[in-house]
């Protein structure tokens, strides 16, 4: 009696050891999900997605092994981010990234549990994503782009390029927050050196032209052109375009990443690539336990001006030596 009951309860402790394993096993081989949505095609943004992929690499994940990426790309079009946005939480992803100041106002909207890292964020204490850089408070960290202190380096640049520039038009589109912002900085930095800002908007790819025809008839001298946002980077091929037409001697304020190459005459900013890159590792800290709100929001750290010498010559314009000994690139 005694030996059949020890062997029931070897028996049955073995049993209830062999009920847990699959349990623990399946814990082990929980694979974390990253939900990250771009505003522009996949084909526009890839040197951008692939920078983060990257850097997910360099920490040791293995994608769709050790990590699995939902990306989703709204196709240009803001009206989409918060369906977007709804689809990643109702998919309960472990962590989201956004690399745009919109996409974070949708994702805050659609959750307050779900871990987002900013990958290239302006002023995320103004827009109320975070309490402050240092403690941000909030279930929101990541990297902000100082994309309003790019605005004011480039109106220096094409001061620098411009010595005779008296009236600036500034393009935005007003549907995204960042445009007060830019306009602001831009104002800013015009009266201390002493010309006017004459703000243009485009709230869709048909409006460009339009956009640069009325500031060509303002008597512009130059264009600066916002990129805080997915619909002036998808069609900076038509603004550039746009802006030859009108001869007008354009700016971008952003990174050389596909401007310069299209023809900008002028274009800096952040390296948007290192940003997202380095956004992989708050993603990988959080996914180990880390919360958003003790992860200071951090700051670029790599800038990159790039020049077009063809759109110079084709403008009349002798592109000065203290920008070209400056430049990161230089497309002839």
């Amino acid at each position: 009696m005694n030996m059949r009951r020890r062997e029931f309860i070897i028996i049955l402790g073995g049993a209830t050891t062999l009920g847990a394993l699959p349990a623990r096993a399946q814990q082990r081989e929980h694979v974390p999900r990253v939900g990250i949505v771009w505003i522009a095609p996949q084909s526009v943004v890839s040197p951008f997605h692939d920078a983060f992929r990257a850097g997910l690499r360099e920490l040791g994940y293995i994608e769709d092994r050790t990590i699995a990426l939902e990306a989703r790309f709204a196709q240009g079009k803001l009206e989409l981010l918060p369906g977007i946005a709804e689809e990643l939480v109702r998919a309960r992803v472990d962590v989201l990234v956004a690399p745009a100041s919109v996409i974070v106002q949708s994702l805050k909207q659609a959750t307050t549990t779900i871990p987002i890292v900013m990958a290239n964020v302006t002023d995320p204490v103004g827009f109320g994503f975070v309490k402050s850089l240092q403690h941000p408070g909030t279930n929101i960290t990541g990297f902000s782009n100082l994309m309003v202190e790019q605005v004011g380096k480039n109106i220096e640049l094409l001061r620098e390029m411009l010595p005779g520039l008296m009236r600036l038009a500034v393009l935005v589109n007003p549907a995204v927050p960042d445009a007060a912002l830019v306009l602001r900085e831009a104002r800013a930095s015009a009266r201390v050196l002493g010309f006017a800002v004459h703000p243009v908007e485009a709230r869709q790819a048909e409006d460009f032209d339009g956009a640069v025809r009325q500031a060509s008839d303002q008597k512009c001298d130059g264009l600066l052109v916002s990129t805080v946002e997915g619909l002036f980077f998808v069609n900076r091929a038509r603004i550039i375009e746009a802006a030859a037409k009108h001869r007008m001697p354009a700016a971008f304020a952003a990174p050389p990443f596909g401007l310069a190459e299209a023809g900008a005459l002028l274009s800096y900013g952040a390296n948007t690539p290192d940003m997202l890159r380095r956004s992989a590792r708050y993603v990988d800290r959080i996914i180990k336990g880390a919360k958003p709100e003790d992860l200071p929001v951090q700051q670029p750290v790599k800038f990159e001006l790039g020049v077009n010498l063809k759109a110079a010559k084709a403008l009349g314009l002798a592109i000065p030596t203290s920008i070209l000994l400056r430049a990161d690139e230089v497309v002839e």
